[in-house]
């Protein structure tokens, strides 16, 4: 069986009975199983068989949606019901999920065949999925390298074919970097576009749940299940109030952000290749100034650590998860998230401390709330003017496993293109564009305004066709 063939081609082979359910979901359990070297998955569900069953019903009588007895892999924190669920974290190992996430839900409710979980920087810490409390992913593309972070197995998933699309999070690019690094589409929703509700939470502000897929179109189609409000989570916006104006063919370019140290001269090159297909195809090309947003990593990195201190909080080794007992409450405290959360987890929340400590508050958080807004209103400006804003996913291709962790900040610097999204709740695509000398993948992303999905999947897809 074809494990590349995309969600509709799948569709089309089950409704004309090509094969069934049960021999599409085998063929990718079996390849999940061929290769458990990769580390990408931390389970496989336990009621497949119930849902293979289901969907295969609905086949049978007539009522299949586009993703009935489609699979889909689930990152590591997000919810599915009488499922173990763990954020790759010691803290939380064994602990199983009592409810479904809104996302689940609508996959559910779709007939899609939820596989199981996989693999990611602990609670979505990370650029590369090397902070998994359970080893590292690697890239099947180069497993010396890899998959980018911190959805890093859902990445990996789909270049491995192990499912046709899955889901991640994106705080700061955890679903564009690694989509960018393993060769797939990944997209960040418009903040509210997509129920958190059921997701593990890391940054609230900046956190949002997203797809991967093949293509553009498998993207799209995931999207536009598990889109809507939701009564459980009231950061959603309802679809009447999600305006995006018509668009025409100006793509915004800020060169002064682009060409900076640390980018990889080969990124730049296939950047520039890109730019010229998308002229010859008729689209122009504005130089526009966007000053604030060189100051998204450095707004991310104060307001993220801030937001996963208070998140965190909740991991207390007294209510839920790892307890390690103490001599008294503070101490079981102590220990059980000493024990618990690994290095990087540890680092975040201590700056986040710092940062919302008295006599840090305004000097930090207050004034980097202010730079965010600044970055928003830099956005909305840029948007009256072109259509779409067009960089490079990632400053550079999959780098070796082990060659950043020694160094904190440089592993930070892989998110500086993708940062500026999350600061302002715009939504982003990251598309392949190449691959360099190595053979390692390219990313371009494509930004647009606010609820303004559609637009990215019509130029992404006419992108795909433009490289074919």
């Amino acid at each position: 069986m074809n494990e590349t063939k995309t969600v509709q081609e799948i569709h089309t082979d089950l409704t004309n009975r090509i094969y069934s359910v049960r021999q599409l979901v085998d063929s990718y359990l079996g390849r999940i199983e061929d290769k458990k070297d990769l580390n990408i998955i931390r389970d496989v569900c336990t009621d497949i068989d119930e849902q293979v069953v289901s969907a295969q019903k609905r086949f049978d009588e007539g009522t299949a949606t586009l993703l009935t007895g489609i699979p889909v892999l689930i990152k590591d924190n997000i919810l599915i019901k009488n499922q173990k669920v763990g954020a790759a974290s010691k803290i939380l190992e064994g602990y199983t999920a009592t409810y479904n996430a809104t996302v689940i839900q609508k996959l559910l409710n779709a007939g899609a065949v939820l596989l199981g979980r996989t693999n990611m920087d602990e609670f979505a810490m990370g650029s590369s999925t090397e902070n998994s409390a359970y080893g590292v992913t690697k890239n099947p593309i180069d497993q010396t390298r890899v998959p980018g972070g911190s959805s890093g197995g859902s990445a990996a998933a789909i270049a491995a074919h192990f499912a046709p699309l899955s889901l991640g999070t994106d705080t700061g690019g955890s679903i564009r970097q690694p989509a960018a690094f393993c060769g797939v589409v990944g997209l960040k929703p418009t903040y509210g576009a997509v129920s958190r509700y059921g997701a593990i939470s890391m940054g609230s502000s900046l956190d949002q749940i997203g797809p991967f897929g093949k293509t553009v179109h498998d993207v799209e189609v995931l999207f536009n299940t598990i889109s809507g409000a939701d009564a459980h989570d009231a950061t959603t916006i309802n679809e009447s109030n999600r305006v995006c104006t018509a668009s025409d063919k100006k793509i915004g370019i800020p060169y002064s952000f682009i060409k900076r140290d640390g980018v990889n001269p080969e990124v730049l090159t296939n950047f520039q290749k890109t730019v010229d297909i998308l002229t010859d195809a008729g689209y122009e090309i504005v130089d526009i100034s966007m000053p604030y947003i060189h100051y998204a990593l450095s707004v991310y990195y104060i307001l993220m650590p801030a937001e996963v201190s208070s998140n965190l909080a909740r991991f207390d080794g007294i209510r839920y998860g790892l307890s390690v007992p103490g001599k008294t409450s503070a101490d079981t405290f102590a220990k059980s998230r000493a024990t618990g959360f690994g290095p990087e987890v540890r680092r975040r929340i201590l700056l986040g401390t710092y940062i919302l400590s008295h006599g840090y508050y305004d000097a930090y958080y207050n004034k980097a709330n202010l730079v965010r807004e600044k970055i928003k209103k830099e956005y909305a400006e840029a948007f009256e003017k072109v259509s779409v804003i067009l960089t490079p996913t990632a400053p550079t291709t999959a780098f070796k496993i082990g060659e950043k962790t020694k160094d904190p900040l440089e592993m930070y610097v892989a998110d500086i293109f993708t940062v500026p999204a999350n600061i302002a709740g715009v939504p982003a695509i990251s598309i392949p564009s190449g691959f360099d000398s190595d053979g390692l993948p390219f990313g371009l992303q494509f930004t647009a305004p606010h609820f303004c999905e559609q637009r990215l999947f019509d130029i992404g897809k006419e992108f795909e066709n433009l490289i074919q």
